[in-house]
């Protein structure tokens, strides 16, 4: 069987994606990928959901342009308003950050007391509560026994992001917050945290060190997983992506420039990449799904 040698396709509101980006680099060294961040219309989690489905097509729609074979939406907003709409007219694989990370987080959890951090958006949406849920109710049809009906409990986490976005991923006022932000959630006793926004793998070992023996569900790594099973190729897991995957493997594209990315994209890929081309991408109405 001849291989695919097409790209996968990578998009997000803005930059937060690049973590995601690095854990599929890690995943798929020898794959070729085209990422795109709508950085001239982030963030996505102040916009309705029909604007958000609007703008996750035309990002799609630009990764279909590039033939890719795959399409991972690296943003949680979008994963949760518009995957199901992007699905609607592609045959492409679509895989979201939300899905993944609920599988991976009923099964580390031994307890069933999960909690969820993210954006104000992804909380509120709920969308990691049903997808949760979800998971259960399957996993108790194919097992034919029940399952703890688990304990979740959710925190939206707003400062997070421009805080790993500054730079300050260890630092005291970040541990402060940080600590503030998760006191509600231990004190539910969760034995399982779900990292629902993809600048917050960047803060882990912080979160971590205020929550020993929790585990960490990455939404980035999950979706990794997910791919590597969509695709159904073997995988090559390593620690790092190696610099040389990303530079010769990736090609960038942004929706607008700033001269802050390149720093922060080297704190999100660990390498520093070469300035990204810029696209502009096409304005399209999609109908309304309500």
């Amino acid at each position: 069987m001849p291989v695919d040698t097409r790209p996968i396709g990578v998009f997000d509101s803005g930059i937060g994606g690049l973590t995601v980006l690095r854990q599929l680099v890690a995943m798929f060294p020898d794959e070729r990928f085209v990422y795109l961040g709508d950085t001239a219309r982030v963030p996505y989690g102040n916009k309705s959901a029909d604007t958000v489905q609007r703008y996750s097509r035309e990002c799609a729609d630009f990764l279909l342009e590039h033939n890719v074979k795959l399409i991972v939406i690296a943003c949680n907003t979008a994963s949760a308003l518009a995957i199901d709409n992007v699905r609607s007219f592609t045959d492409v694989p679509i895989i979201g950050m939300i899905e993944p990370a609920a599988r991976h987080a009923v099964q580390a959890s031994k307890t069933g007391n999960i909690g969820v951090i993210g954006t104000r958006a992804t909380i509120s949406s709920n969308a990691y509560e049903v997808a949760i849920r979800q998971v259960v109710t399957s996993s108790q049809s194919n097992a034919g026994r029940p399952w703890k009906v688990p304990t979740l409990v959710s925190r939206p986490c707003p400062l997070f992001v421009p805080l790993v976005e500054e730079g300050w991923t260890d630092t005291e006022a970040t541990r402060m917050i940080a600590e503030v932000y998760l006191k509600p959630l231990l004190s539910q006793h969760i034995d399982t945290l779900v990292l629902g926004c993809t600048h917050y793998p960047l803060i882990a070992p912080l979160i971590q060190s205020i929550a020993p023996g929790v585990t960490l569900i990455d939404c980035g790594h999950a979706a990794a997983q997910a791919a590597a099973d969509v695709l159904g190729q073997p995988t090559t897991r390593m620690t790092e992506p190696s610099a040389s995957a990303i530079r010769e493997h990736v090609s960038f594209y942004l929706t607008d420039y700033t001269p802050s990315f390149q720093m922060i994209a080297k704190d999100f890929l660990g390498v520093a990449v070469e300035e990204p081309a810029r696209t502009i991408l096409r304005d399209l109405q999609v109908p309304s799904q309500r």
